[in-house]
């Protein structure tokens, strides 16, 4: 089938596993968030997804595995973006959006007036345009993020992994990048699958849920049969509230644990 499948994936560093039989299909313009506790498994499901650690099981993108494509073929299918991005000094917001365009230049040749293009709607989707110029270091946190977001975008890949891809944005920026990213998979038909710490944001955009834990999926399917409070309790530690908003979506509200203490009055007694 067309999309991304991972049969019996087990992943790791050095001699740990981090993943253990990992089996997960994410269809051609399906949203697939990856949500768990911290030490989970996220970052490395992405990371095995794009050919970043070693791996055995298998990844296949529209049937072919990945291990078998060349870098720059895999570049070409997969765009990976990281929580901490590597940005080259001294390149401007254009130059490095652009830089996404490369798996699709030939060797030898200089970027066409497409790639310009691409690179430039980008850059407008992301609100980046009256920073095009600027180099990237000197940007805010939440502006360099989006700029990452842009180049990865702008490789037009058939796969998008977004590791924590809202960290530092501010909450218009965040609903932006999530809503570009929701048009570009509908339109395009590009599989997301996004690592998100926000469960609410997971249950609004994507199409389905997946957590993990301890390198296990321990729950998949709909937002609404995934986050409940028994499970988010069980494999958080949080204690939780379920509400909907006006679609209907899933809204997790923290409770407190603890009554909230009572501050004695400082006013004088009335006379």
């Amino acid at each position: 089938m067309s999309g991304i499948v991972f049969r019996g994936v087990f992943a790791g560093y050095a001699s740990r596993d981090v993943l253990h039989g990992i089996d997960a299909t994410v269809a051609s313009g399906e949203w697939l968030a990856l949500i768990g506790p911290n030490g989970a498994g996220k970052s490395t499901l992405l990371k095995a997804a794009a050919g970043l650690v070693p791996a055995s099981g298998n990844v296949s993108v529209d049937g072919v595995a990945i291990n078998t494509m060349s870098r720059r073929r895999l570049a070409q299918t997969v765009a990976y973006v990281p929580q901490i991005p590597v940005i080259p000094a001294g390149t401007t917001v254009f130059e490095y959006v652009l830089l996404g365009r490369n798996p699709h230049i030939g060797y030898w040749r200089s970027e066409a007036r497409d790639d310009i293009g691409v690179a430039a709607a980008e850059i407008d989707r992301l609100d980046l345009g009256m920073l095009s110029d600027r180099p990237i270091e000197s940007l805010s946190g939440g502006e360099r993020q989006r700029a990452v977001l842009a180049r990865a975008l702008a490789q037009r890949p058939a796969v998008l992994l977004l590791d924590e891809p809202t960290t530092g944005l501010d909450l218009g920026h965040q609903q932006q990048f999530l809503e570009s990213v929701d048009e570009l998979r509908a339109g395009l038909g590009i599989s997301v699958i996004a690592a998100v710490h926000d469960l609410t944001l997971a249950a609004i955009y994507a199409d389905r849920l997946m957590m993990l834990a301890d390198g296990r999926i321990v729950a998949a399917g709909q937002a609404d049969d995934v986050l409940t409070p028994d499970r988010v309790r069980r494999f958080y530690a949080a204690d939780v509230t379920m509400l909907r908003d006006d679609a209907g979506h899933p809204v997790v509200v923290p409770q407190r644990s603890r009554p909230q203490p009572t501050i004695p009055s400082t006013s004088e007694p009335t006379r």
